[in-house]
């Protein structure tokens, strides 16, 4: 494998730059209302972490408001460190299996009729953490009766026996992001690798088909990190000769002067291109806009399919 450049490893900005203004079409309302301070209430209770906090989704306050949230499991420290994202990075506690109920329990007292569940990285434990996965999958469908579950997972840094673990649970989606181009995988998500993720995403369909069920894939990327348009649609090529059926896209949010340089807002007609592109390729679905996370909007795309 060819070294990374100098500039390549550089990932925080020290030069002055002038704030870039964000477009109007980024432009989202700042969260608030009673349903919001309750669902964060709850979550507190519970001792439970949301993504959409962790990872200071703009979409935070719509979501909440229509009481759709996603639970972050395995606590909230990530053991990678990836360019691009807003969870803290560092040494994890223990794994905590007694939260799969808490988080249960928190999507019965919302009513939820399509839950998400996502994570952290563990790559201390993946066996431990897939483990944790198919618990919430089953306390879900105790406490939740008729609530669909889609789980958003790690690669478990390619562990075969813990993805089978997970699909045997049957998940009504299971959704493992990509992220970003080839290219940008070095800078933007450490300790993952490309094909690593490709083969998860088809490994999942045909651990579920030699099982005798069908398993719905989704993935999601982020753009304005640097990638070119021809890398994107390569990308898509991918995943769509792997059959996934979702596709997310989202537009890239600099954190804080500690991450990724982002490097260009895309426009709204540049998302209904990657769309239609897409959608062309045999996607069943596909999320596409300036605000689009991997969980926006995450029941409507599922009922949008027919597939679930």
């Amino acid at each position: 494998m060819t070294p990374p450049t100098t500039e390549e490893l550089i990932q925080i900005d020290l030069s002055p730059r002038r704030p870039v203004r964000k477009p109007e079409w980024l432009k989202a309302r700042a969260p608030g209302g009673e349903t919001f301070h309750n669902l964060k209430k709850l979550a507190r209770d519970l001792n439970l972490h949301t993504v959409c906090e962790s990872a200071q989704c703009p979409n935070l306050g719509e979501c909440w408001n229509q009481k759709s949230a996603t639970f972050m499991m395995l606590g909230n420290m990530c053991t990678r460190r990836c360019g691009f994202c807003a969870v803290p990075k560092g040494r994890p506690e223990p794994i905590d299996f007694d939260e799969p109920r808490r988080v249960a329990y928190a999507v019965a007292q919302l009513g939820l009729a399509h839950a998400v569940i996502t994570s952290v990285n563990r790559d201390d434990d993946n066996l431990g953490a897939a483990r944790a996965f198919v618990e919430v999958i089953r306390e879900i469908r105790l406490q939740a009766v008729g609530c669909r579950v889609e789980v958003l997972t790690p690669d478990f840094q390619g562990v075969d026996e813990a993805l089978r673990m997970v699909v045997d649970a049957r998940p009504e989606i299971l959704n493992h992001n990509i992220e970003t181009v080839p290219r940008l995988y070095r800078i933007a998500k450490s300790g993952g690798r490309y094909e690593r993720s490709l083969e998860f995403l088809r490994r999942a369909k045909e651990m579920a088909a030699e099982a005798g069920h069908p398993q719905i894939t989704k993935t999601g990327i982020i753009v304005g990190m640097g990638e070119e348009i021809h890398e994107l649609l390569a990308v898509f090529r991918d995943l769509a000769d792997r059959h996934v059926d979702i596709l997310t896209i989202g537009q890239y949010l600099r954190p804080s002067r500690d991450h990724l340089v982002m490097q260009r807002f895309y426009t709204p007609d540049e998302f209904a291109f990657l769309k239609h592109e897409a959608l062309a390729m045999g996607f069943r679905h596909v999320e596409s806009g300036p605000l689009v996370r991997s969980s926006y909007h995450a029941r409507e795309q599922a009922e949008s399919t027919g597939l679930a």
